[in-house]
Parts: structure tokens; C-alpha cells; sequence
């Protein structure tokens, strides 16, 4: 059986690996219609092979990829020397983006070691999603009690932050990041506002939308928050992209069942949203679920998911 048949890929006959595709031209190609490619088939899908630094030590991953879909389907275990060498022929960027493509020397690897003949002790298949978001938070309700807590006042007001600046604010609040304070926490309170569609946390007073909006660009996304004020989404106007702080208000120093360093109210639909800082001297920050950590992105970045909340009261 070949790679793709093992892997279960639907149509594996017509699965190939590209080889010039890389983690940095994936953006633009199936998430922001503006890239370099035009993929104008949904269903259409590329694979290709890409170093994850986000973890040490880094993996070999293979990747499937479509119009707004992405999933990793395998790891590849090969010798460590490769990888280490090939990430540290780029460099270490400072965009905290830790996907790295792959050079000569992997690929001649894999094409001796992998694609020439599946051998099955180095590969190993991801398992990947859920079938199906649950609508039960398991939450109390408005009006059930509540533990006692203490509140905390976050800035709703973005202000430009540098990365120098973001050490600091994890240590004045204890957030957790996985990057810069992996052993922070912060606890919290949250209530099911029982509509299905937001949740509320007490501490901070805030109400946050427990889905949000796909990929758009920064103007997209100013868009659609005037459109769910508009709308009175949930039944409320006064929603706004989260700041920094605000977001990392969410984070949990453990992966849920959704792969998510979120409470499991939260979707997995958004797995990285804008935040409303911008970064000095330039750039925006938005904040990784997946990774649980803030990262920044050039201000010709397309964009991003988005989930937005409100001040109670």
C-alpha cells in the first residue's frame, strides 16, 4: 500500500506530494483569495511536508491542505540531526511562526526512506477533530451560584505593544502562554448565558461569543463586527475585537479534548482570531489557540479567524 492509502486519504491514486509548497505560502493561498496560487476548486487538495518548531524537539509532519481546510495527517520519524539542521539553516524568526519547509536533504530522505516504499515503523498517522461540536457547555446558568471570586479589571482600549512589553503583562495578570509564561494560570468563571451562542465570564466581565467568524481580511473583520452590532448579535450590541489581555483571559494551561488551550465551550472553528493591539514598530498581534500563545503577523498579513466580546452590564 502506498503513503496516501495508508494514510486513508480519499482518491489516494490522484494524491501527490508538492514539493514547492511551503508553510509560508499556505496563507495566501487557501485562506486569504489573494495569493499567489488560484485554487478555484473546494474540494481539490495538496500535501506536503513541513517542520513543527513550536515544540521542542521539532517534528516532520505531512500536511493536507484545501480551501479553508487543514489537517495533519502523519509524523514522520526520521533522524533528529535532519530537522534541527534544516530549521536552523532559516533562522529563528522572530514572528514567533515556528513552521519551517523543508530543504534538499529531507527530501532526498523521504524519497528513499518513505515514498519508495511505505515503511510503516516511521510513520505515524495523526488522529485528528471530532465528529461533531457539542451545544452543552456544562456551565451554570445566570442566577445558579457561583464559587467566590475575586474581579479583575482588563483594558478594553487596544494599545501598541512591542515584544518586549508582553512578558511583563503575563506576570502583572499570571496568564498563561505556552511561549512566554507556560507556568501561568488564570482562573476562571464562566456562566452559559443559555443562548447557545455566548458565554459569559465573571471575573473579568466579559461576554464572549463561543464561535466567531471565518478567515477575513482586517477590513473584513471591521466589517463584521459593525454588522453583528447591527444585528444585535445574541441579542446584544457593544461587541468588539478582544485585546491582547483580554484574550489571554481564555487560555488554559491544558489542551482540551479539541486541541484547544480553551475551555471546551469554545469552538475549535477559530483557531487563531485578530486582536485589536498593534505591534510596535509595526504588525499585528492575534492570538493562537492551537499554540496557546500570541504571535504577531506584518501588517500586509491577509488576515485572520475573528471572535469578538462584550463588558457586561
Amino acid at each position: 500500500m502506498d503513503l496516501f492509502g495508508r494514510l486513508g486519504v480519499a482518491n489516494p491514486n490522484g494524491a501527490t506530494i508538492d514539493w514547492d509548497l511551503t508553510p509560508a505560502d499556505t496563507f495566501g493561498i487557501f485562506e486569504s483569495w489573494g495569493g499567489k496560487l488560484r485554487v478555484r476548486d473546494r474540494m481539490s487538495r495538496f500535501y506536503y511536508f513541513f517542520i513543527d518548531n513550536y515544540e521542542k524537539p521539532a517534528q516532520l509532519l505531512l500536511m493536507e491542505r484545501g480551501i479553508k481546510f487543514a489537517r495533519i495527517l502523519a509524523r514522520v520519524l526520521m533522524p533528529q540531526e535532519l530537522i534541527d539542521r534544516c530549521v536552523a539553516s532559516q533562522g529563528q524568526g522572530g514572528s514567533l511562526d515556528q513552521s519551517y519547509a523543508i530543504d534538499g536533504e529531507i527530501r532526498a530522505w523521504l524519497e528513499i526512506n518513505l515514498l519508495d516504499g511505505v515503511d510503516e515503523s516511521i510513520l505515524l498517522p495523526v488522529e485528528t477533530g471530532l465528529e461533531r461540536e457539542s451545544l452543552e457547555t456544562g456551565l451554570p446558568r445566570p442566577g445558579e451560584p457561583l464559587p467566590p471570586f475575586e474581579p479583575v479589571s482588563l483594558p478594553g482600549e487596544p494599545v501598541i505593544f512591542d515584544e518586549n512589553q508582553i512578558p511583563d503583562l503575563m506576570a502583572r495578570y499570571n496568564f498563561f502562554d505556552s511561549r512566554y509564561n507556560p507556568k501561568g494560570a488564570f482562573p476562571k468563571v464562566l456562566v452559559d448565558s443559555g443562548d447557545n451562542r455566548t458565554v459569559m465570564e465573571m471575573r473579568t466581565g466579559r461576554m464572549w461569543q463561543r464561535w466567531g467568524c471565518d478567515i477575513k481580511t482586517t477590513l473584513g473583520m471591521q466589517t463584521q463586527v459593525v454588522t453583528w452590532n447591527q444585528g444585535r448579535f445574541a441579542g446584544h450590541d457593544g461587541w468588539y475585537i478582544p485585546t491582547i489581555q483580554e484574550a489571554l483571559s481564555l487560555l488554559e494551561p491544558e489542551k482540551n479534548e479539541k486541541g484547544l488551550y480553551l475551555p471546551s465551550c469554545f469552538s475549535l472553528e477559530q483557531p487563531f482570531i485578530f486582536l485589536a493591539n498593534g505591534r510596535k514598530p509595526g504588525g499585528q498581534w492575534y492570538i493562537d489557540f492551537l499554540q496557546g500563545t500570541v504571535f504577531y503577523a506584518s501588517g500586509s498579513n491577509p488576515g485572520g479567524f475573528g471572535r469578538c466580546c462584550r463588558m457586561l452590564g
